[in-house]
């Protein structure tokens, strides 16, 4: 009894009041640093505009689920295959990787996105799949290791696409950011003000201190012409 008072005590006294509130100043400036580096350094490889965005031979779609939570639609994917086909349609990406999760029979994120893509009359030659795309590191590594792409345009959204060019300017890759339309939603809201600085945070974690690689390579795969 008297060690759980004890502890109490300690939990409640100033100096752990006051050391708890100065590792959560630390961490809140951490993370917006984080953030704002890497916003700031990507902001020149965002677009927006099918005429201004520069010609490269491969887009790589970044994963999604088709439905959301509740069984609809999801507006993230259906906004990111429809960028991706009117870059196709204009002639300023010739070949589509799309990658995402796989890791469950009934859930296949790629499968989903090459379906949807040819409903919007991109041929199937034109597609190739990326099965390992569990997460954005995986997706952007495995588009140069595994696929040999340096110069490619991402199709995501801003807040995703940000963090994508920064993880693929780590690689030293040419890769530019073509931002799908954004989810005004409350879906929308949570992940642009809670999920995805937290997200950009973990990136240069990943990057410059925990050196995470993808969780799986795997053999060479070439794109098609």
């Amino acid at each position: 009894m008297k060690t759980v008072l004890k502890l109490f005590s300690f939990l409640f006294s100033k100096k752990f009041i006051i050391a708890g509130f100065a590792l959560l100043a630390i961490l809140s400036a951490s993370i917006y640093f984080c953030n704002r580096w890497i916003v700031n350094s990507t902001a020149e490889k965002m677009f927006t505009d099918f005429n201004t965005v520069p010609f490269n031979k491969v887009g790589l779609i970044l994963g999604t689920s088709k439905y959301n939570r509740f069984g609809e639609s999801n507006l993230w994917f259906k906004y990111r295959i429809e960028a991706a086909a009117n870059l196709y349609h204009t002639g300023k990406i010739k070949h589509i990787i799309v990658s995402g999760d796989n890791r469950f029979k009934e859930y296949n994120e790629p499968r989903d996105m090459k379906k949807a893509l040819i409903k919007l009359g991109i041929p199937d030659s034109c597609i190739t799949l990326d099965f390992a795309g569990f997460r954005t590191l995986d997706s952007v590594i495995r588009c140069k290791k595994v696929f040999g792409q340096n110069d490619v345009t991402i199709i995501t959204q801003r807040f995703h696409n940000e963090r994508a060019v920064f993880i693929a300017n780590y690689y030293e890759m040419n890769m530019i950011g073509f931002c799908a339309e954004d989810v005004s939603s409350e879906n929308g809201f949570i992940v642009s003000l809670i999920r995805e600085p937290l997200a950009k945070f973990k990136a240069v974690l990943d990057l410059y201190i925990l050196k995470q690689e993808p969780k799986f390579l795997g053999k060479e795969e070439k794109i098609g012409n």
